[in-house]
């Protein structure tokens, strides 16, 4: 009798333990192609089919598990191709979008670990651009957000518990080498959201120090500075961002050689600024529109600006149509140019129209 009791009592705690350990994993992703047509580049009208204008074509695995006391494991490992060739589009990768593991709770906030985007680009994605970093609009076309500045490998990310609207992000990405600040990248940002109201305030830094062996190569530290703002007043939302970037590798070119055979020096002391807005148009459709500009305070002062107006329409939840269109104006020799979510371009006009689906 007391080996039944025994053998019960340990039945009951194992069923409560695996009960608290429930657990949920998601597939999803994104189907995205479209037809884009470019102009004014060195390699004159390019036309051809695309994978993710608007959105990067992807498929992901997400999960949660419960491991009681409100606090919860979580994983996300999210890998890229490309509709019109269906090929991976980083070759020789498989996660290459984002891998990280963490836990999450809702009184101490989320700590995760790998590879996954920085604060400093989330404020200019999900806040500051009508275009949401997609498109022949995206922000991405003339303020700095490529390389490093979009993702972190090796890095360590905590989000702060929301509280009265306010909440805070910082990451650390690790350089991995002999000196210990070589490569070391920093993004941290502070969110403010309120009714209609979303604001962040985020900041990068880059070390440029490289440790090869016995050899330690002091370099200039970049940063970059942005403040995003939209304010929703139902009839528009209205956008705002302003950017200032300084040092090495502040402010990359995606494509350096559209218009010369010799690549263009990117700047190291620069300011972006973006007025933008979205229009609900009937109960599915929204127009975007953006103006964007880049003032460089450099000795080449490679400035420019980008006018950009789009249409998307959705079929449903989960379909959704598009088009776009937007043009650069470079000053004194720039080299920026009209891309879209995934590709950086090959002039300065562009046109896409398409569609995606997401799952």
């Amino acid at each position: 009798m007391k080996k039944t009791l025994i053998s019960l009592a340990v039945l009951a705690a194992a069923t409560t333990g695996v009960a608290h350990a429930q657990s949920a994993v998601q597939i999803y992703g994104i189907v995205d192609a479209g037809v884009v047509y470019e102009q004014g580049g060195k390699n004159g009208n390019v036309t051809k089919v695309t994978s993710g204008a608007a959105s990067a074509s992807r498929i992901g695995f997400k999960g949660t598990e419960d491991l009681g006391g409100g606090l919860n494991a979580i994983f996300v490992l999210e890998g890229g191709f490309r509709t019109d060739t269906g090929e991976q589009d980083v070759a020789g990768s498989i996660f290459q979008r984002q891998a990280f593991v963490g836990l999450s709770s809702k009184d101490a906030g989320t700590i995760t670990l790998g590879r996954q985007y920085t604060p400093w680009y989330n404020a200019l994605a999900q806040v500051g651009d009508p275009f949401q970093a997609g498109l022949a609009g995206s922000a991405k076309n003339l303020f700095p957000a490529s390389g490093n500045n979009q993702r972190f490998s090796n890095s360590v990310l905590y989000h702060t518990p929301e509280f009265m609207g306010l909440s805070g992000d910082v990451a650390y990405g690790f350089g991995e080498q002999n000196k210990a600040s070589a490569g070391r990248q920093i993004s941290a940002s502070i969110n403010y959201s309120n009714g209609p109201l979303n604001a962040r305030l985020a900041y990068m830094n880059h070390n440029n120090d490289t440790a090869v062996g016995a050899t330690v190569t002091d370099r200039d530290i970049g940063h970059n500075t942005l403040l995003a703002v939209n304010y929703d007043f139902q009839v528009a939302k209205a956008y705002f961002m302003f950017g200032q970037n300084k040092g090495l590798n502040s402010t990359p070119l995606p494509n350096a050689t559209a218009y010369t055979t010799a690549a263009v020096d990117p700047s190291t002391d620069n300011r972006n600024y973006l007025v933008g807005a979205s229009v609900p148009v009937g109960t599915a459709g929204t127009v975007l529109a953006s103006y964007s500009k880049v003032d460089d305070r450099g000795s080449f002062s490679h400035d420019a600006d980008q006018w950009a107006i789009g249409y998307t329409h959705a079929l449903s939840k989960r379909t959704s149509t598009y088009l776009a269109f937007a043009k650069i104006k470079n000053k004194n020799g720039a080299s920026y140019t009209v891309g879209n979510n995934t590709e950086a371009g090959s002039g300065d006009k562009a046109f896409n129209i398409g569609m995606k689906h997401s799952f």
